[in-house]
């Protein structure tokens, strides 16, 4: 099969490139996926650039955890009416060497979750890390509804989902920051109420504004180490920062403005969510998906020969939205 891979970290364009591997088959438990379309996340990029380590954890690395497409074969003690789903991945690459970047991936059965009757294959690609991410942060500690929310980044992958499910889930108030006009009418019409260029306003002083000078009682946070300051200036009393994202691996908390406001901080990364948490979210995440009540902002449609051009669009940040990496038509797949 055709698979894109890396045996090295470094650029993008010096390390990937596109060789045939063996077509893997399902153990007990296991289903086979004919992959359609692959999901490019920051975390695949970093993973490749050597950023958290320079040490690969495999010989060869197919990369990227999510992914879509079609079941094809199964392992046994998996019921055989599962061969044919439509399936989005999740974890696809976590503690594994082979990820969604290839034509087939095998998983355990629970990590290729039934995509809903009348949503693209590509939008499945886009479920597994900026969906259930921005689900399980507006679920924290009891959830936002009724409250006073800020999305950072709020035309991201991960944010422009949060806008929205924030508004779905009850949020009395929605402010994302942003950091362009295009971003600004990104997130606008995503639902947030207030948008802010945090580099061309002052943004403590604007949320003071926007909230009456009472702040804002949750914030859904993409970069910590950039924003520590801010935040906690913005958080009102026992308010709540969940943390899912940063720039940096150590962040100093200005320990006086938590203790005076009872803050509390909640960090998660998506791929280590709890079974019932992961759960949740993916019955949360496909009722809104069942009901159309989603924008999908999918920026970056590439083939999978082109894997090098969108790792280097997510590095830099230039695509608004998520990238997605074409691997087949959804016509073959059906075959």
């Amino acid at each position: 099969m055709k698979a894109a891979v890396y045996s090295r970290t470094g650029p993008a364009r010096e390390v990937l490139s596109i060789a045939e591997k063996a077509r893997p088959e399902p153990q007990p438990g296991e289903v086979r996926v004919r992959i359609g379309w692959s999901g490019v996340n920051p975390s695949d990029v970093k993973s490749r650039a050597g950023t958290r380590s320079n040490v690969l954890p495999y010989p060869q690395i197919v990369p990227h955890s999510d992914g879509a497409g079609v079941i094809d074969a199964i392992g046994e003690g998996v019921p055989a009416s599962r061969i044919g789903e439509r399936v989005w991945i999740w974890n696809g690459a976590w503690a594994r060497a082979d990820g969604t970047a290839a034509e087939w991936i095998v998983v355990p059965a629970a990590q290729a979750v039934v995509l809903p009757e009348g949503v693209a294959l590509e939008v499945g690609a886009c479920l597994g890390i900026p969906a259930l991410t921005a689900c399980h942060a507006v679920s924290v500690d009891g959830g936002v509804a009724g409250k006073r929310v800020l999305v950072a980044g709020g035309a991201g992958a991960v944010g422009h989902y949060a806008v929205q499910m924030a508004r779905l889930a009850g949020a009395s108030q929605v402010i994302a920051t942003v950091s362009s006009k295009d971003k600004a009418a990104r997130a606008l019409e995503a639902g947030a109420e207030v948008v802010i260029d945090y580099r061309a306003e002052d943004l403590v002083e604007r949320v003071r504004e926007e909230t009456q000078g009472l702040g804002v009682d949750c914030i859904i946070e993409v970069d910590f180490a950039a924003n520590v300051e801010k935040d906690f200036a913005m958080i009102a009393p026992e308010g709540r920062i969940v943390v899912y994202g940063s720039a940096s691996p150590e962040i100093r908390v200005p320990f006086v403005p938590a203790i005076l406001k009872n803050v509390r901080l909640s960090f998660f990364i998506v791929y280590n969510l709890s079974g019932a948490d992961r759960t949740t979210a993916i019955h949360r995440l496909h009722g809104w998906l069942h009901a159309g009540q989603l924008q999908h902002a999918i920026a970056l449609r590439l083939p999978l020969e082109q894997i090098a051009q969108a790792h280097e669009a997510v590095e830099s940040g230039s695509a608004m939205g998520n990238v997605v990496l074409g691997v087949a038509d959804e016509a073959s797949l059906a075959k």
